[in-house]
């Protein structure tokens, strides 16, 4: 007798882990399910706030000479294992008699069999992750469909939730550029009909944490809730922590701009200003190749080359998703973020001289920018979903 099986995607992020029962449709497309659990790292005896991670260069020297884990790295590493676990079990509580399929988004950089962490700049190593997890699980009474085939990436589970999620943004389109702004920053895209990992573009295009405005801070600030948050801190004077401990992230600086505070004013300036640099490089190069915008946060990043295999590309849009997708749709109509974001991106395409009338025709709508070729993603689990789904094909390859 076949076994049924719970599809789940977990997101793992900075301070803690999120997992979502995913539902495989009948015409292929996936949807979230009715579940979703959430742990904090905190919870967890292991787990130090005081934690510092290894010095990024010993990390990426480790991983080629063998990798050396600190006491606290172990102890800091089980707290995030055992989370991922714990959330994975209460889920498949919910539906005894099913064996689990599970996909994990991490961030950092993978082991050669991409099942564990091998190098991770805000938090510890854990070349054991999977095994770890799945011991866990085991010793839990929960019967896996499959081991866990590898790690992702955050920025490919969203641009794979927007391709098979039945809500997803990339579905109806061949050529689409996506930025997700929640912990980080993530960017996928859907060229001539098919996604493309960043990682296969970067001899022509940079993911967003990689370039470096010209106030020298990297794009991620200015697109990602932590960003967002950091750069009041510094128009306000007033530290992180306190604004935390206030409960005061980007919605409700957004809520003091209109009101009228002088800070979250002149944030809200700078996010949509260099929101527009980003998008408007961003269909740029697609379109022209380079045109040299952003020095990068690494000085040692090889340049950009000029020619690839998509150039003449006009989108269909470009996605905005997770939290950054949601500030915009609320600044709508207010004054803020949206409008000055489309009308610098509208400055830029018209000063430009390189660009064709094809182009400018395409994303101009009688002088102003098209509005339309934007689109705001309401898919909010873009990587639990993408994650799920990429479990799901791993397993569909094998068998």
């Amino acid at each position: 007798m076949k076994k049924n099986i719970l599809i789940v995607g977990i997101d793992g992020g900075a301070t803690k882990v999120s997992g979502w029962t995913v539902v495989r449709k009948e015409d292929g497309t996936f949807a979230l399910g009715d579940l979703n659990v959430q742990k904090k790292y905190s919870e967890y005896e292991y787990f130090d706030p005081e934690f510092t991670p290894v010095n990024i260069k010993t990390q990426l020297e480790e991983m080629n000479e063998g990798i050396h884990l600190t006491a606290g790295e172990k102890k800091q590493g089980l707290a995030y294992m055992y989370a991922t676990a714990d959330v994975i079990g209460e889920l498949v509580k919910s539906y005894p008699g099913y064996d689990v399929l599970i996909g994990i988004g991490m961030p950092g950089l993978k082991t050669k069999d991409r099942r564990g962490i091998c190098a991770l700049a805000n938090g510890p190593r854990m070349p054991e992750y999977s095994n770890i997890i799945e011991n866990r699980l085991f010793l839990n009474n929960v019967t896996l469909a499959a081991p866990i085939h590898h790690l992702g990436s955050d920025a490919d589970y969203c641009g794979l939730g927007e391709e098979y999620s039945s809500d997803g943004q990339f579905r109806p389109v061949d050529n689409s550029y996506y930025l997700g702004g929640g912990t980080g920053v993530a960017d996928a895209l859907k060229l001539h009909g098919n996604l493309i990992p960043f990682d296969a573009v970067k001899l022509w295009m940079a993911k967003a944490w990689e370039m470096k405005a010209d106030s020298g801070k990297s794009m991620e600030r200015y697109c990602s809730a932590a960003g967002i948050q950091s750069i009041y801190s510094e128009n306000s004077g007033i530290p992180v922590s306190e604004l935390n401990e206030k409960e005061i992230y980007a919605p409700q600086i957004m809520e003091k701009a209109l009101a009228g505070d002088t800070g979250a004013k002149k944030t809200m300036d700078d996010v949509s200003y260099y929101l527009a640099e980003l998008l408007f490089e961003r269909i740029s190069t697609i379109y022209n190749g380079t045109l040299g915008q952003f020095d990068f946060v690494n000085p040692a990043r090889g340049k950009l080359v000029p020619h690839h295999p998509y150039k003449g590309t006009l989108l269909d849009y470009v996605i905005i998703g997770q939290r950054l997708g949601d500030y915009l749709q609320e600044s709508k109509g207010k004054g803020i973020l949206w409008e000055p974001m489309l009308d610098h991106l509208k400055e830029r395409i018209l000063e430009n001289e390189v660009l064709t009338k094809q182009f400018k025709d395409h994303y101009l709508n009688r002088n102003t920018f098209n509005e339309k070729r934007i689109v705001l993603s309401k898919l909010r689990e873009a990587p639990a979903m993408g994650a799920a789904v990429d479990a799901w094909l791993s397993r569909e390859e094998q068998s």
